[in-house]
């Protein structure tokens, strides 16, 4: 009996694995994709999916979880090996953008049935971090701004958000994005305009 129960959550394991893969690749390639096109393209009944995600809000929300998951594991790899604070601030920024692109259809998405609150408060231990980045920046001397740490983590925070809707309105290349991103909010953090393009560029070689 055990086993039939473990290879019965195995198997709804899998299911759900696979309805979030597809519907993501759904709802980028149609943000209006319905949750009977979901159903089709991941090869299941629309039951099946409900029984996952009772609504459409839910499988989004779940979706931007995993997007926020995999954006705070960028945030924490891409400071690694930075030689100082604003390489750390660049790689991270360089790593998160790689990440943020890719979802970046999905936010957009999310803020009509997430809202942005909800975003913010899923990305407030990303936040966090970088506001701990930024006040050892501050205090240290490396970094200038007239805002404290947290305030100044939310602004880039916004800054990424703003990119991100460049690009989804055409208004910025989703390939120079990344790079427009970091020295951005590096300038922002009082790093100077050539210093920020040229660790930006060592970092995106």
């Amino acid at each position: 009996m055990a086993s039939m129960t473990t290879g019965n959550t195995s198997r709804a394991d899998a299911n759900r694995r696979r309805i979030l893969d597809v519907a993501l690749a759904e709802l980028l390639r149609d943000p209006d994709a319905s949750m009977d096109q979901i159903a089709r393209a991941a090869g299941v009944v629309r039951r099946t999916v409900y029984g996952h995600f009772p609504s459409r809000e839910a499988l989004i929300g779940t979706l931007v979880d995993g997007a926020v998951e995999a954006v705070a594991a960028a945030h924490a790899a891409g400071r690694e090996g930075g030689e100082d604070l604003p390489e750390a601030l660049a790689g991270s920024i360089l790593a998160v953008w790689k990440v943020a692109d890719r979802y970046r259809i999905l936010v957009a998405l999310a803020q009509r049935s997430v809202t942005v609150q909800g975003i913010r408060e899923r990305l407030a231990p990303v936040r966090e971090s970088c506001a701990g980045l930024l006040r050892r920046g501050l205090d240290e001397g490396v970094l200038v701004s007239p805002l404290p740490a947290p305030a100044l983590a939310y602004v880039h925070e916004q800054m990424v958000f703003a990119l991100m809707e460049a690009v989804n309105d055409g208004l910025l290349a989703a390939e120079e994005a990344g790079r427009s991103a970091a020295v951005t909010v590096l300038t922002a953090s009082g790093v100077p305009a050539s210093r920020a393009t040229a660790l930006v560029a060592k970092l995106s070689d």
